[in-house]
Parts: structure tokens; C-alpha cells; sequence
């Protein structure tokens, strides 16, 4: 009963933050727009305003195929970048050779802004769903790699030591002792790489015509609807912010409580 009532506070808590920002946010517009006429209403986006064009677009269906089609891209990429990043991080650790010589030009690819990609894309795949999941893939996988090698590297050396003075073999090691040790760390490269993910997911939409949050966003642009543009804006914030809370942050949790952390 107290664990509930201590989530039930930080929910309140949460919820009244969460308004007193959209009223403080619905002031600022009136003051600048109706008050002191700053700015345009046309180019100052408002709370009401947003509500609006949620219901529009809600009731007209533009929303939900957008946001569905959006995760379904977002989570396919995803997936791939997890395969292909920690199988790289796993070979980049295991072979001495790999870790000299390959780490840095991973490490220098993970540096390119997703949105370099782009273009690239387009010119193998065209304008299709391939060349979205091709920028998603390219933008997350190599964070993976780097995440998955430090996870792995990061493991403290006694954990080897004692596996190999109780008669473990090489493969036994790997699977039984260090990747279950690196499995904290790298839920956190993993959390990373799904950011990475989901902002190459939308850099990767604004620039094709395929149906998806990127999209309505450049179509809100088109059409001068400053609303629009900012519904799809806190529409990506939340989801960003409960595939964090929901799945990751709970899979940390689950862990870190196994491991007596």
C-alpha cells in the first residue's frame, strides 16, 4: 500500500507539473499574440490551438495511421541495428585486430548525423520504406557496436579469471559469465541506440513520401499550419518518452533488482 501511494504522488505530481507548463505555455502565446502582438498568430503555435488540430487530424485518420506506420519502422530498424550493432561490438571485442583497426572507423560513422544518410538512401533505394529503414539501421547500429564492445570490455577481469580456475572453456566464458556481467551496461547502450534509432527514423521520413510522423510534420510545414507541426512535434517527445519509461527503464529495473542493485 505505501509503494502504491508513493507512485500515485509522483504520478500527481507529475500530471499537475505537466499543466501548470501547458498554462504557462497558453499565457506566453496570449501575451505575445492578443496582448502585445509579437508574433503572428499563424506563426506561434498554442496549446488550444494544438488541441485543435489533434481532433482534426484524429477524426479525419490522418493520425493513428501515421504514429502505426511511424513504430512499425521505428521498431524494424531498430531490431536490425540491435542484430548488426552487437554482433560488430562482439567481434570488435573478441579480435584484438578488429578492436585496433575497426573501432575507430566505427566510432567515426557514429559521429555522422543520421540525416547525411538521407541522400544516400534515396540513391540505392529510392523513395521507398527500404531507404527510412536504411537510414534507422545506419543511424543506431554503429552507437550498438560501441555500446555492446564497451559493455563487454567494462566486465571486471575476475569474473574470467575465476571462470577459467573452475575449467571453463572460451565459449563457456562468453556465454555463461561476461555477456550476462555486461548485460546492465548494455541495456544502456541499447536504450541509447533506440534515441539514435527514432531520430534517424524522422530524418529519414521528412525526406521521402511514405505515411508517417516525419511526413505529417513536413506536410503541417506545407501548409503553413504552425499547429500541426508542433502536434507532431510532442507526439514523437511522448512516444520517445514512454518506449524510455515503459520498456527500457523497466527492463533496467528488472535487472539491476536481480543483480542486487
Amino acid at each position: 500500500m505505501k509503494k502504491s501511494g508513493v507512485w500515485k504522488s509522483k504520478y500527481i505530481s507529475e500530471f499537475v507539473f505537466l499543466c501548470v507548463l501547458v498554462l504557462l505555455w497558453q499565457l506566453f502565446y496570449i501575451l505575445g499574440v492578443d496582448v502585445f502582438s509579437i508574433w503572428k498568430a499563424y506563426a506561434m503555435p498554442s496549446p488550444a490551438g494544438v488541441l485543435k488540430s489533434f481532433g482534426t487530424m484524429l477524426s479525419g485518420g490522418l493520425l493513428l495511421p501515421a504514429v502505426g506506420y511511424s513504430l512499425l519502422r521505428g521498431f524494424g530498424g531498430y531490431l536490425l541495428s540491435v542484430v548488426i550493432g552487437c554482433g560488430l561490438g562482439l567481434l570488435m571485442n573478441y579480435f584484438p585486430y578488429l578492436r585496433r583497426n575497426l573501432r575507430p572507423l566505427v566510432m567515426g560513422i557514429q559521429t555522422l548525423p543520421s540525416i547525411c544518410w538521407v541522400p544516400f538512401s534515396i540513391l540505392w533505394f529510392g523513395l521507398t520504406q527500404q531507404a527510412i529503414i536504411f537510414v534507422v539501421v545506419m543511424g543506431s547500429a554503429f552507437s550498438i557496436a560501441i555500446a555492446a564492445d564497451n559493455a563487454v570490455r567494462n566486465v571486471p577481469p575476475i569474473y574470467k579469471k575465476a571462470a577459467l580456475t573452475m575449467g571453463a572453456e572460451p565459449g563457456q566464458i562468453y556465454r555463461d559469465v561476461i555477456l550476462p556481467a555486461s548485460f546492465p551496461e548494455l541495456i544502456s547502450g541499447l536504450k541509447q541506440g533506440w534515441s539514435f534509432a527514432w531520430r534517424a527514423l524522422m530524418s529519414g521520413e521528412v525526406m521521402t513520401t511514405c505515411i508517417g510522423l516525419g511526413q505529417t510534420l513536413i506536410t503541417g510545414r506545407n501548409l503553413a499550419d504552425i499547429n500541426q507541426v508542433m502536434l507532431v512535434m510532442v507526439i514523437i517527445v511522448l512516444i520517445g518518452i514512454f518506449i524510455d519509461q515503459m520498456i527500457f527503464g523497466r527492463l533496467e529495473k528488472r535487472v539491476y533488482q536481480k543483480r542486487g542493485l
